[in-house]
């Protein structure tokens, strides 16, 4: 009989391996992480503290911002100090944390970004039963559904991951640990788990895209055939071509990753979508989404002046 010793901790290879670049790369991700806290941060302190903001849309963008502000800190700052470093070691326990929070917080986005189109679609397409439809009692199921599948799509994972035996090598070839690098690492059959991948996940993030798709087609559809004034339907398209854009981003590279069978023998190419995604779209959605609005604006211009001209107020 083979003896087999299971492993105990990992080595996430990442970016590590590009020598000489280490400190380019550090000040780099460094920035995109200070950004991505700074300016969800400032989204999610406007829409609880500006009155004017205490609104539907504004309430699931600040949920977006959460989501993305914790998404950011689950790889970045265990990526940031390998690069100090040299070298990332991770116990299996913290490898699994990392493998469970990637995809709850991954999956309630997808979710999330789904219940934003349907939002915008109800406000532009039927504006006067958006009150009715979008009444603060509806939204806050319709976030916590998204949360709620996050989390429960990520314990599936976590759970069978943590039934697998490593018994080597342990060098993990990404920036974090994600379910396909691991299961190429397992010792024993991932047939179940590779199924569930394709299936489950592909279903988190195919069916959400195609619902945030739809509504964004009807949207456009509404525009060009039902609104005439010609600075409306500009103001419009652009919204929604920046929606659309960041919105692409993210799934486009989520279905890339996981969706195709995961068998693949392309870790780098893995590694490059992900970083893609998890990285430089929470810069661009509080950008996108809420730091070009003119209402958003108007909140950060008052309350910076509130707490650098207190007496003038």
């Amino acid at each position: 009989m083979e003896n087999r010793t299971e492993l105990s901790e990992f080595i996430l290879m990442g970016l590590t391996n590009l020598q000489g670049l280490e400190h380019f790369l550090f000040a780099l991700f460094l920035l995109l992480y200070v950004a991505s806290m700074l300016g969800n941060g400032a989204i999610v302190a406007m829409a609880l503290m500006e009155p004017r903001l205490h609104t539907p849309m504004y309430f699931f963008l600040g949920n977006l911002s959460c989501l993305d502000i914790c998404y950011s800190t689950v790889t970045m700052p265990k990526m940031l100090s390998g690069f100090l470093s040299g070298c990332q070691t991770i116990t299996f326990a913290g490898c699994l944390a990392q493998l469970h929070f990637f995809h709850f917080l991954g999956s309630s986005e997808a979710v999330l970004l789904a219940i934003m189109a349907y939002d915008r679609y109800v406000a532009i397409c039927n504006p006067l039963c958006y009150r009715l439809v979008m009444r603060q009692r509806a939204c806050l199921l319709l976030a916590t559904a998204s949360w709620i599948t996050g989390f429960l799509h990520a314990l599936m994972h976590t759970v069978m991951t943590s039934q697998l035996q490593f018994c080597g090598p342990s060098r993990v070839p990404h920036f974090f640990c994600d379910i396909k690098p691991l299961l190429r690492l397992a010792c024993g059959s991932t047939h179940l788990n590779l199924t569930l991948l394709n299936i489950v996940t592909g279903g988190i993030v195919v069916i959400p895209f195609i619902l945030t798709l739809l509504s964004y087609l009807y949207i456009i559809s509404f525009l060009l055939l039902k609104v005439q004034s010609w600075e409306s339907r500009r103001k419009a398209f652009s919204t929604c071509a920046s929606h659309l854009t960041v919105v692409s981003l993210f799934y486009g590279g989520a279905i890339l990753t996981y969706v195709p069978p995961s068998s693949g023998e392309s870790p780098e190419w893995d590694m490059m979508i992900v970083l893609l995604y998890s990285v430089v779209t929470p810069v661009l959605n509080p950008v996108i989404y809420t730091l070009r609005n003119k209402e958003v604006q108007s909140a950060l211009r008052k309350n910076l002046h509130r707490k650098l001209f207190p007496d003038r107020l």
